[in-house]
């Protein structure tokens, strides 16, 4: 509480004190803050005095609430994951959070119990305790990967790094708001290029906000993946990870359906990978580059380590991603992407064309050197983005690879896809293409397999589950003296109304 009154009354009081005077600004401040500390402890206080949770032969019951009681009740049998998580104030004390979770995807927390706080060693025997599930060790248990602090080299050309330092300036520009200087630090900034075209104005600024997101990067993933483990325990996959605040993340391998190696443009060209587990009950990332995904089992590392690992995690002594030939897609898959790059660009250089002549000559600069990039830059983007694609059927999975910037393979277990979906827009008919979806009750919900041929993806789904799409076939008719009859072999599947192929 005292952190929440300091972050909340630095900028009230600056704000305060420029109309009037610091004495002023503490005199309002300092009786509110203390409230505010003296108010939220006694609630959290008596929230605390009123949680009770037990665990019974069947269930984990937690009851808590000030004037709302609230009573949840978990099956043990249906929990899935315990994660541990404690923060540096939490770790000051010797305690964890622990939150237990159905894998259940319901509102308002209700698939999961948190316990914040309980002592770091009941958290543990806790996390043993319900994921225990009678499974005998086995030889394969163990270390699977460890801390590489070599890998930390892949932090800076993630994506994530000009989000960082974009926000590093907007976050200069709100602080000296706040102390009423952002139109000092404006022309100060405007005379360091007093006479700088404007083209090279731009890219210092580009270059410096790329070192400032590469140093936050870095900083970011040593705080994230320092003493990083990955491990299997008897039915449990385990990763323990963090600087300040530590995670003990467990996935029970009973709902494993299968891995994605994950390569983002700039970890992709620096040779690397990360490796995110698809598994029942767990929800999609926040984001491309959110490395706090729940998902990730590997940080970006070497390609070949990540797809060693993802052999171990699989229990595979060869990964799917490498034992399944991919098949490409047809030329037209190509052109779509073309369209849709160089379209996208011309709605972008559009838009900064006619600020440009309304607003400023600056924005009129920016379009034609943007446009210079962004054109080839997006044909490239586009043709490697087709080069990427491929789907294959192995014995026991389907994987898929599709995308550039984010580029993405899937190897999903066959068993674990429960539907399917087609989608084909007008252009994708007269293209001949189809996007296929395998639907399960994993990772994301749906993996697609882009812009394959119609027939290809056809046959991809039907022999992929067999007799799931058998209800909803219709094979082509057998031609008998020149009219179409109602027998069709059933070894030629075909969807639609019938008519001569």
């Amino acid at each position: 509480m005292v952190g929440v009154s300091v972050a909340a009354g630095v900028p009230t009081g600056i704000g305060i004190a420029r109309g009037t005077s610091a004495g002023t600004a503490l005199l309002w401040l300092l009786p509110a803050a203390a409230l505010l500390v003296a108010g939220g402890s006694a609630v959290d206080y008596v929230r605390w005095r009123r949680t009770r949770y037990r665990l019974t032969h069947g269930r984990v019951e937690l009851r808590t609430g000030i004037l709302v009681s609230k009573h949840r009740s978990l099956q043990r049998d249906r929990i899935r994951a315990v994660d541990i998580t404690a923060d540096p104030l939490l770790r000051v004390f010797g305690l964890v959070a622990v939150r237990i979770g159905t894998g259940e995807q319901s509102g308002a927390g209700e698939g999961s119990v948190v316990l914040r706080p309980v002592p770091a060693a009941v958290g543990d025997a806790l996390r043993r305790e319900l994921l225990d599930r009678a499974h005998p060790p086995a030889a394969t248990d163990g270390a699977l990967a460890g801390f590489d602090p070599g890998w930390i080299r892949y932090a800076p050309v993630s994506f994530l790094a000009p989000v960082l330092g974009a926000s590093a300036f907007g976050g200069v520009l709100q602080v000296s708001e706040w102390f009423g200087l952002q139109s000092a630090v404006i022309d100060w900034v405007g005379s360091l290029f007093r006479g700088v075209p404007v083209v090279a104005m731009i890219a210092a600024l580009a270059a410096a906000a790329l070192v400032v997101g590469a140093v936050a990067s870095l900083g970011l993933w040593v705080e994230m993946w320092w003493h990083y483990r990955l491990e299997r325990e008897p039915g449990t996959l385990r990763v323990r990870r963090g600087l300040f605040t530590t995670r003990s993340i467990s996935i029970e391998e009973a709902r494993l359906r299968g891995v994605e190696l994950v390569e983002p443009l700039g970890v992709r060209l620096s040779g690397a990978a990360r490796v995110d587990a698809v598994a029942t009950g767990m929800a999609g990332a926040k984001s491309d580059d959110d490395k706090s995904d729940r998902r990730t089992l590997l940080p970006a590392a070497p390609v070949g380590i990540a797809r060693r690992v993802a052999a171990d995690v699989l229990r595979e002594p060869e990964s799917p991603l490498d034992a399944v030939h991919l098949t490409g897609h047809p030329l037209a898959a190509r052109g779509r992407r073309l369209r849709w790059a160089l379209g996208t660009v011309v709605a972008i250089e559009a838009g900064l064309v006619l600020l440009g002549a309304l607003l400023t000559d600056v924005l009129l600069h920016i379009a034609w050197i943007s446009a210079l990039v962004l054109v080839p830059l997006a044909a490239v983007l586009a043709v490697d983005e087709y080069r990427g694609l491929g789907h294959g059927l192995g014995e026991r999975y389907l994987v898929t690879r599709s995308g550039s910037l984010r580029r993405a393979t899937v190897a999903l277990q066959r068993g674990g896809i429960i539907g399917w979906t087609f989608r084909q827009s007008v252009f994708q008919r007269r293209a001949g293409l189809v996007t296929v979806l395998a639907t399960t009750a994993a990772g994301a919900g749906a993996y697609a397999v882009p812009d394959a041929g119609s027939d290809d993806g056809l046959a991809l789904a039907v022999t992929a589950v067999p007799g799931l799409l058998d209800p909803f076939l219709e094979p082509p008719a057998v031609p008998t003296n020149g009219a179409f009859v109602g027998t069709y072999p059933t070894d030629a599947p075909f969807v639609g109304r019938s008519h001569p192929r």
